[in-house]
């Protein structure tokens, strides 16, 4: 493995990390829990980009690999946004 790539997902790793750290602190924080949750899916999903991007080599990958992932992605922000909804009319 080169060191540009090593560097990349260093990078990467570093980024996921400070993500984690970013959701612990919005779990422990005292704002309503609807905001928690919309914070939390919302870091969830950039998350979820990153590996897919990344440790999963999208970013490489041709324009009709990118549109196949693509749907999915698509399905599990229609996932997450129902507990923000569900949320929203509980109030």
């Amino acid at each position: 493995m080169s060191a540009a790539k090593r560097s990349r997902y260093l990078t990467v790793f570093a980024a996921l990390a400070v993500f984690t750290v970013i959701e612990v602190a919005v779990a422990f924080t005292a704002i309503t829990k609807s905001t928690q949750v919309v914070l939390l899916l919302g870091l969830a999903l950039i998350k979820a980009s990153l590996v897919a991007l990344y440790y999963m080599h999208l970013r490489s990958e041709g324009p009709l690999l990118r549109v196949i992932a693509a749907f999915p992605m698509l399905l599990v922000i229609v996932l997450l946004l129902l507990p923000v909804f569900d949320l929203a009319l509980a109030q």
